[in-house]
């Protein structure tokens, strides 16, 4: 894969695979919609008012359930401290940059998780929207975000992989949100370049996609795609101008977010 080595590789899948399912970490929360069974434990997501976000500038939509989960890189430090102090100062960053320096109502994605593997709630209202089998207009995915729900992964992986915390609780938070929608892993998990000339979530990220995938789909029961083989990582793809620069993440005729 472009920018790793396979020794790193090797080096990050066996982590991956000590921590994966690890309940002490990620815990479990209830945000299944009420009267259904859900075969995939919900992560314990921090509310906003744990990770104690700033009022936004106006409520929410509430708008139908996505039909894809977008896979972001926040284009941030990749950071060694893993706490969760780190984690909840980490969502005020970014809530900050996006009211503050990108002129937005709120924090534009609806969920963010840490290098540590904290799992947090982004925009207002995303998990009252979850919890009823909706979702919230964000700004993640410019011309899209009226059908997506868009996850920032704390760090750049353009060359460098999640840590082992974090790829866990990305599986486990996409697993959830597969079963709550209904959605078939394989076709509705992307990445932010799937949709917008930008280089998020990162070559070396991206091209462990389908094995994201697979490990999605072998936690929600559905089978995996063994063929579907590493996408081709285009390289030239505009990178982050500065901290929190993930590409295009609202567009022209979209709502003011």
């Amino acid at each position: 894969m472009s920018g790793t080595s396979p020794l790193a590789r090797r080096d990050f899948i066996a982590r991956a695979g000590t921590v994966a399912g690890a309940a002490a970490l990620l815990g479990a929360a209830d945000l299944a919609r009420p009267g259904l069974a859900h075969a995939s434990a919900a992560p314990h997501v921090y509310t906003r008012a744990e990770w104690a976000a700033r009022p936004p500038i106006s409520a929410a939509q509430i708008i139908a359930a996505p039909d894809h989960l977008i896979v972001h890189h926040m284009a941030f430090p990749n950071s060694t401290d893993y706490s969760l102090d780190h984690a909840f100062q980490l969502s005020r960053d970014c809530q900050d940059l996006h009211m503050d320096t990108n002129g937005w109502d709120d924090t534009g994605q609806q969920l963010t998780i840490s290098r540590g593997g904290h799992v947090m709630e982004g925009r207002n209202r995303s998990l009252e929207a979850i919890g009823q089998g909706a979702n919230v207009m964000g700004a993640q995915t410019a011309n899209h975000n009226g059908h997506t729900l868009g996850i920032e992964n704390e760090g750049t992986y353009i060359t460098e992989l999640p840590t082992a915390a974090l790829w866990s609780a990305l599986v486990q938070t996409l697993a959830w949100l597969c079963d709550v929608y209904g959605l078939d892993p394989h076709a509705a998990i992307a990445g932010h370049r799937d949709y917008v000339a930008t280089q998020c979530p990162g070559d070396a990220l991206y091209a462990e996609l389908p094995r994201l995938r697979n490990e999605v789909a072998n936690a929600v029961g559905t089978a995996r795609n063994p063929e579907r083989a590493a996408p081709y990582v285009r390289t030239g793809l505009p990178a982050p101008r500065r901290p929190g620069d993930h590409g295009p993440a609202l567009g022209a005729n979209e709502p003011h977010s």
